[in-house]
Protein backbone atom coordinates (compact mmCIF):
# COMPACT_ATOMS: atom_id res chain seq x y z
CA UNK A 1 0.00 0.00 0.00
CA UNK A 2 1.24 3.43 -0.77
CA UNK A 3 0.19 6.89 0.23
CA UNK A 4 -0.93 9.67 -1.75
CA UNK A 5 1.54 12.53 -1.94
CA UNK A 6 -0.81 14.88 -0.05
CA UNK A 7 -1.12 12.19 2.90
CA UNK A 8 3.11 11.94 2.72
CA UNK A 9 3.25 16.18 3.11
CA UNK A 10 0.72 16.04 5.96
CA UNK A 11 2.58 13.09 7.64
CA UNK A 12 5.98 14.84 7.37
CA UNK A 13 4.35 17.87 8.56
CA UNK A 14 2.81 16.45 11.44
CA UNK A 15 6.54 14.97 12.54
CA UNK A 16 8.40 18.04 12.12
CA UNK A 17 5.85 20.28 13.87
CA UNK A 18 6.23 17.65 16.82
CA UNK A 19 9.88 17.28 16.70
CA UNK A 20 10.10 21.05 16.96
CA UNK A 21 8.02 22.02 20.18
CA UNK A 22 10.26 20.86 23.05
CA UNK A 23 9.01 18.09 25.40
CA UNK A 24 11.56 17.20 27.99
CA UNK A 25 9.96 14.92 30.56
CA UNK A 26 7.24 16.59 32.82
CA UNK A 27 7.49 19.21 30.14
CA UNK A 28 5.01 18.02 27.49
CA UNK A 29 2.19 19.81 27.33
CA UNK A 30 2.88 22.41 24.57
CA UNK A 31 3.68 18.71 22.25
CA UNK A 32 0.91 17.31 23.52
CA UNK A 33 -1.59 20.31 22.38
CA UNK A 34 -0.37 20.14 18.82
CA UNK A 35 -0.89 16.39 18.60
CA UNK A 36 -4.02 16.81 19.62
CA UNK A 37 -4.90 19.50 17.58
CA UNK A 38 -3.64 17.60 14.26
CA UNK A 39 -5.49 14.38 15.30
CA UNK A 40 -8.57 16.55 15.95
CA UNK A 41 -8.14 18.00 12.26
CA UNK A 42 -7.62 14.60 10.66
CA UNK A 43 -11.09 13.08 12.07
CA UNK A 44 -9.80 11.46 15.74
CA UNK A 45 -11.64 12.04 18.42
CA UNK A 46 -8.75 13.66 20.65
CA UNK A 47 -8.13 15.08 23.58
CA UNK A 48 -5.33 15.33 26.47
CA UNK A 49 -6.24 12.62 29.12
CA UNK A 50 -5.67 13.17 32.76
CA UNK A 51 -2.06 12.12 32.53
CA UNK A 52 -1.34 14.58 29.96
CA UNK A 53 -1.16 11.99 27.30
CA UNK A 54 -2.11 13.57 23.95
CA UNK A 55 -4.76 10.51 23.02
CA UNK A 56 -6.60 10.35 19.52
CA UNK A 57 -9.49 8.06 18.96
CA UNK A 58 -10.29 7.09 15.39
CA UNK A 59 -12.59 3.91 14.19
CA UNK A 60 -15.78 2.45 15.74
CA UNK A 61 -15.67 -1.62 14.95
CA UNK A 62 -15.65 -4.43 17.71
CA UNK A 63 -11.55 -5.03 17.77
CA UNK A 64 -9.60 -2.75 19.58
CA UNK A 65 -5.47 -1.72 18.70
CA UNK A 66 -3.92 0.43 21.22
CA UNK A 67 -0.96 2.59 19.70
CA UNK A 68 1.74 3.66 22.23
CA UNK A 69 4.42 5.92 21.76
CA UNK A 70 5.93 8.69 24.15
CA UNK A 71 6.25 12.50 23.18
CA UNK A 72 8.77 12.93 26.21
CA UNK A 73 12.50 13.29 25.47
CA UNK A 74 15.76 13.68 27.29
CA UNK A 75 17.68 16.81 27.24
CA UNK A 76 19.51 18.09 24.48
CA UNK A 77 19.35 20.91 22.52
CA UNK A 78 19.72 20.00 18.53
CA UNK A 79 18.95 22.55 16.32
CA UNK A 80 15.57 21.21 14.67
CA UNK A 81 16.30 21.22 10.30
CA UNK A 82 15.63 18.82 7.79
CA UNK A 83 18.74 19.31 5.49
CA UNK A 84 19.04 18.68 1.72
CA UNK A 85 19.32 15.03 1.63
CA UNK A 86 15.44 15.17 3.49
CA UNK A 87 16.90 14.05 7.03
CA UNK A 88 15.37 15.80 9.88
CA UNK A 89 17.71 16.72 12.85
CA UNK A 90 16.22 17.02 16.25
CA UNK A 91 16.03 15.96 19.68
CA UNK A 92 13.23 13.21 19.06
CA UNK A 93 13.20 12.80 16.10
CA UNK A 94 14.37 8.78 16.78
CA UNK A 95 13.50 8.64 20.22
CA UNK A 96 10.50 8.99 20.07
CA UNK A 97 8.35 10.88 18.21
CA UNK A 98 9.38 9.87 14.77
CA UNK A 99 7.92 6.26 15.68
CA UNK A 100 4.89 7.99 17.38
CA UNK A 101 3.66 10.64 14.19
CA UNK A 102 4.07 7.20 12.11
CA UNK A 103 1.40 5.69 14.54
CA UNK A 104 -0.97 8.95 13.91
CA UNK A 105 -0.30 9.26 10.52
CA UNK A 106 -0.91 5.71 9.54
CA UNK A 107 -3.72 5.83 11.57
CA UNK A 108 -4.87 8.60 9.58
CA UNK A 109 -4.39 7.10 6.52
CA UNK A 110 -6.76 4.04 7.22
CA UNK A 111 -9.94 3.15 5.36
CA UNK A 112 -13.72 3.80 6.07
CA UNK A 113 -14.25 -0.01 5.76
CA UNK A 114 -11.19 -0.88 8.29
CA UNK A 115 -12.46 1.69 10.28
CA UNK A 116 -15.78 0.40 11.00
CA UNK A 117 -14.29 -2.80 11.83
CA UNK A 118 -12.08 -2.01 14.32
CA UNK A 119 -11.15 1.20 16.85
CA UNK A 120 -7.79 2.71 16.71
CA UNK A 121 -6.10 4.41 19.83
CA UNK A 122 -3.21 6.53 19.74
CA UNK A 123 -2.05 7.20 22.81
CA UNK A 124 1.20 10.01 23.17
CA UNK A 125 2.43 8.76 26.30
CA UNK A 126 3.77 11.57 29.33
CA UNK A 127 7.43 10.61 31.31
CA UNK A 128 8.64 7.31 29.37
CA UNK A 129 12.54 9.09 29.99
CA UNK A 130 11.52 9.68 33.39
CA UNK A 131 11.49 6.53 35.93
CA UNK A 132 7.87 7.09 36.67
CA UNK A 133 6.04 6.15 33.16
CA UNK A 134 3.39 8.05 33.93
CA UNK A 135 1.52 8.16 30.93
CA UNK A 136 1.47 4.80 29.90
CA UNK A 137 1.07 3.79 33.89
CA UNK A 138 -2.06 5.76 33.74
CA UNK A 139 -3.54 4.58 29.95
CA UNK A 140 -2.98 1.12 30.63
CA UNK A 141 -5.80 1.13 32.98
CA UNK A 142 -7.70 2.89 30.71
CA UNK A 143 -8.60 0.53 27.83
CA UNK A 144 -8.53 -3.11 26.95
CA UNK A 145 -6.52 -3.74 23.43
CA UNK A 146 -6.40 -6.57 21.56
CA UNK A 147 -3.16 -5.76 19.94
CA UNK A 148 -0.32 -3.32 21.24
CA UNK A 149 2.05 -1.06 19.53
CA UNK A 150 4.65 0.42 20.83
CA UNK A 151 6.44 3.44 19.43
CA UNK A 152 10.13 2.60 19.85
CA UNK A 153 12.92 2.99 16.86
CA UNK A 154 13.50 -1.09 15.22
CA UNK A 155 14.03 0.80 11.84
CA UNK A 156 11.31 0.78 9.05
CA UNK A 157 12.09 -3.37 8.74
CA UNK A 158 12.96 -4.12 12.50
CA UNK A 159 10.39 -5.49 14.71
CA UNK A 160 11.34 -5.80 18.31
CA UNK A 161 9.31 -8.12 20.82
CA UNK A 162 11.00 -7.62 23.73
CA UNK A 163 13.05 -5.69 26.26
CA UNK A 164 15.30 -6.00 29.18
CA UNK A 165 14.29 -5.38 32.57
CA UNK A 166 15.77 -2.79 35.11
CA UNK A 167 17.02 -1.84 38.35
CA UNK A 168 18.44 0.94 40.00
CA UNK A 169 20.47 0.35 43.40
CA UNK A 170 21.89 3.65 44.97
CA UNK A 171 24.55 2.51 47.81
CA UNK A 172 25.67 4.80 50.79
CA UNK A 173 29.23 3.83 52.63
CA UNK A 174 29.34 5.81 55.87
CA UNK A 175 32.11 4.88 58.69
CA UNK A 176 34.13 7.30 61.24
CA UNK A 177 37.18 8.44 60.60
CA UNK A 178 40.61 6.73 61.07
CA UNK A 179 44.27 6.65 60.23
CA UNK A 180 45.08 5.24 56.78
CA UNK A 181 48.58 3.97 58.83
CA UNK A 182 46.28 1.67 61.14
CA UNK A 183 44.27 -1.12 60.56
CA UNK A 184 40.72 -1.00 59.17
CA UNK A 185 39.27 -0.07 55.39
CA UNK A 186 37.79 2.74 54.99
CA UNK A 187 34.03 3.93 52.95
CA UNK A 188 35.24 3.86 49.72
CA UNK A 189 37.23 0.51 50.18
CA UNK A 190 33.96 -1.04 51.73
CA UNK A 191 32.04 0.43 48.50
CA UNK A 192 34.11 -1.10 45.80
CA UNK A 193 34.36 -3.96 47.56
CA UNK A 194 31.05 -4.45 47.32
CA UNK A 195 30.63 -3.56 43.47
CA UNK A 196 33.30 -5.80 42.94
CA UNK A 197 30.70 -8.55 44.35
CA UNK A 198 27.99 -7.06 42.35
CA UNK A 199 30.76 -7.37 38.69
CA UNK A 200 31.34 -11.12 39.79
CA UNK A 201 27.68 -12.62 40.90
CA UNK A 202 26.14 -10.74 37.42
CA UNK A 203 29.58 -12.48 35.22
CA UNK A 204 28.15 -15.53 36.48
CA UNK A 205 24.90 -15.16 35.66
CA UNK A 206 22.45 -15.86 32.61
CA UNK A 207 23.10 -17.86 29.11
CA UNK A 208 25.27 -16.88 26.45
CA UNK A 209 23.41 -13.99 24.35
CA UNK A 210 23.35 -10.55 26.04
CA UNK A 211 19.50 -10.17 26.31
CA UNK A 212 19.65 -13.54 28.99
CA UNK A 213 22.47 -11.91 30.80
CA UNK A 214 22.74 -9.06 33.81
CA UNK A 215 24.56 -6.24 32.62
CA UNK A 216 25.96 -3.92 35.25
CA UNK A 217 27.25 -0.27 35.08
CA UNK A 218 28.31 2.31 37.89
CA UNK A 219 26.42 5.42 36.88
CA UNK A 220 28.28 7.69 39.51
CA UNK A 221 30.22 7.00 42.07
CA UNK A 222 31.90 9.59 44.82
CA UNK A 223 33.13 9.80 48.31
CA UNK A 224 33.94 12.45 51.07
CA UNK A 225 35.15 13.41 54.59
CA UNK A 226 34.85 15.80 57.29
CA UNK A 227 38.08 14.71 59.61
CA UNK A 228 34.87 12.65 61.49
CA UNK A 229 33.02 10.82 59.18
CA UNK A 230 33.48 9.31 55.94
CA UNK A 231 30.92 8.77 52.87
CA UNK A 232 30.88 6.45 50.02
CA UNK A 233 28.14 6.68 47.06
CA UNK A 234 27.30 5.30 43.98
CA UNK A 235 24.37 4.64 41.76
CA UNK A 236 24.63 0.94 39.97
CA UNK A 237 22.43 0.10 37.17
CA UNK A 238 21.22 -3.10 36.19
CA UNK A 239 20.02 -4.29 32.63
CA UNK A 240 18.02 -7.72 33.35
CA UNK A 241 17.32 -10.82 31.66
CA UNK A 242 13.82 -12.78 31.75
CA UNK A 243 14.53 -15.25 34.14
CA UNK A 244 15.70 -12.72 36.56
CA UNK A 245 12.82 -10.90 38.22
CA UNK A 246 13.75 -7.10 39.82
CA UNK A 247 13.28 -8.16 43.06
CA UNK A 248 15.53 -11.28 42.44
CA UNK A 249 17.83 -9.12 41.93
CA UNK A 250 17.59 -6.73 44.39
CA UNK A 251 17.97 -9.96 46.99
CA UNK A 252 21.72 -10.33 44.88
CA UNK A 253 22.78 -6.81 45.52
CA UNK A 254 22.47 -6.81 48.98
CA UNK A 255 24.20 -10.21 49.35
CA UNK A 256 27.24 -8.43 47.86
CA UNK A 257 26.53 -5.57 50.28
CA UNK A 258 26.52 -7.85 53.16
CA UNK A 259 28.77 -6.96 56.11
CA UNK A 260 29.96 -3.62 54.90
CA UNK A 261 27.61 -1.42 56.42
CA UNK A 262 25.87 -0.45 53.17
CA UNK A 263 22.62 1.40 53.13
CA UNK A 264 20.62 0.33 50.22
CA UNK A 265 17.97 1.89 48.20
CA UNK A 266 16.26 0.33 45.18
CA UNK A 267 13.91 2.33 42.24
CA UNK A 268 13.30 1.62 38.71
CA UNK A 269 11.99 -1.96 38.84
CA UNK A 270 10.88 -3.21 35.69
CA UNK A 271 10.37 -6.99 34.53
CA UNK A 272 12.02 -7.59 31.78
CA UNK A 273 9.72 -8.92 28.59
CA UNK A 274 9.64 -11.11 25.55
CA UNK A 275 6.59 -11.78 23.31
CA UNK A 276 6.33 -14.56 20.65
CA UNK A 277 7.77 -13.60 17.04
CA UNK A 278 4.60 -15.45 15.44
CA UNK A 279 1.02 -14.34 15.97
CA UNK A 280 -1.29 -12.02 13.61
CA UNK A 281 -0.16 -8.63 14.46
CA UNK A 282 3.31 -10.23 13.61
CA UNK A 283 2.44 -11.69 10.46
CA UNK A 284 0.73 -8.78 9.44
CA UNK A 285 4.00 -6.65 9.66
CA UNK A 286 5.99 -9.12 7.76
CA UNK A 287 3.98 -8.99 5.01
CA UNK A 288 3.50 -5.27 4.80
CA UNK A 289 7.80 -4.77 5.47
CA UNK A 290 7.89 -7.16 2.05
CA UNK A 291 5.29 -5.46 0.22
CA UNK A 292 8.05 -2.44 0.50
CA UNK A 293 10.91 -4.31 -0.24
CA UNK A 294 12.07 -4.70 2.74
CA UNK A 295 13.32 -8.22 4.97
CA UNK A 296 11.34 -8.34 8.05
CA UNK A 297 13.76 -8.58 10.83
CA UNK A 298 13.06 -9.64 14.69
CA UNK A 299 15.31 -7.41 17.06
CA UNK A 300 15.25 -7.84 21.13
CA UNK A 301 16.61 -4.63 22.77
CA UNK A 302 18.76 -4.51 26.11
CA UNK A 303 16.86 -1.50 27.42
CA UNK A 304 14.03 -0.75 29.02
CA UNK A 305 10.67 1.09 26.97
CA UNK A 306 6.77 1.66 27.87
CA UNK A 307 6.25 -2.44 26.82
CA UNK A 308 8.02 -3.80 29.82
CA UNK A 309 5.45 -1.21 31.97
CA UNK A 310 2.12 -2.37 30.27
CA UNK A 311 2.98 -5.94 29.58
CA UNK A 312 1.34 -6.91 33.38
CA UNK A 313 -2.38 -5.52 31.74
CA UNK A 314 -1.88 -5.95 28.57
CA UNK A 315 -1.37 -9.56 27.81
CA UNK A 316 -1.91 -9.53 24.42
CA UNK A 317 -0.21 -9.78 20.96
CA UNK A 318 2.44 -6.88 21.26
CA UNK A 319 6.04 -5.39 19.81
CA UNK A 320 7.76 -2.48 19.27
CA UNK A 321 7.85 -0.70 15.85
CA UNK A 322 9.16 2.77 14.20
CA UNK A 323 11.67 4.21 11.78
CA UNK A 324 15.04 5.10 12.99
CA UNK A 325 18.35 3.95 14.07
CA UNK A 326 18.24 3.67 17.79
CA UNK A 327 22.28 3.67 18.39
CA UNK A 328 20.89 7.57 18.02
CA UNK A 329 18.93 7.85 20.62
CA UNK A 330 19.87 10.12 23.12
CA UNK A 331 23.23 11.03 21.22
CA UNK A 332 24.27 14.90 19.58
CA UNK A 333 23.26 13.25 16.12
CA UNK A 334 19.93 12.22 16.50
CA UNK A 335 18.27 12.14 12.99
CA UNK A 336 15.98 10.63 11.06
CA UNK A 337 16.07 9.77 7.14
CA UNK A 338 12.22 11.39 6.05
CA UNK A 339 11.83 8.67 3.21
CA UNK A 340 12.09 6.21 6.02
CA UNK A 341 9.37 8.08 8.07
CA UNK A 342 7.41 7.92 5.01
CA UNK A 343 7.76 4.16 4.45
CA UNK A 344 7.59 2.76 7.92
CA UNK A 345 3.81 4.99 7.54
CA UNK A 346 3.27 3.05 4.29
CA UNK A 347 4.03 -0.53 6.00
CA UNK A 348 1.89 0.67 9.19
CA UNK A 349 -1.09 1.36 7.47
CA UNK A 350 -0.56 -1.59 5.13
CA UNK A 351 -0.26 -3.60 8.35
CA UNK A 352 -3.45 -3.08 10.47
CA UNK A 353 -5.39 -3.16 7.32
CA UNK A 354 -4.65 -6.39 6.85
CA UNK A 355 -4.53 -7.35 10.56
CA UNK A 356 -8.30 -6.19 10.62
CA UNK A 357 -8.96 -8.16 7.45
CA UNK A 358 -7.87 -11.22 8.62
CA UNK A 359 -9.90 -10.78 12.18
CA UNK A 360 -12.72 -9.79 10.08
Amino acid sequence: MTQTPATTTQARDLIVGAVAIPSLSGEETAVATFLRDWMSAHDFEAQIDEAGNAVGVRGTGPLTVALLGHMDTVPGDIPVRVDEAGVLHGRGSVDAKGSLCTFIAAVAALSPETLTAARFICIGATEEEAPSSKGARFAMRQYQPDFVLIGEPSGWAGLTLGYKGRLVAKVRVEKDNFHTAGEGTSAPDDLTLGWQRVREWAAGFGGAGIFDQVQVTLQDIGSSGDGLKQLAWATIGLRLPPVLAPYQAEEAVRAAFEGLDADLTFAGHETAVRHPKDNALTRALRVAIREQGGTPTFKVKTGTSDMNVVAELWPVPTLAYGPGDSALDHTPEERLDLAEYDRAVAVLTSALTRLVAARS
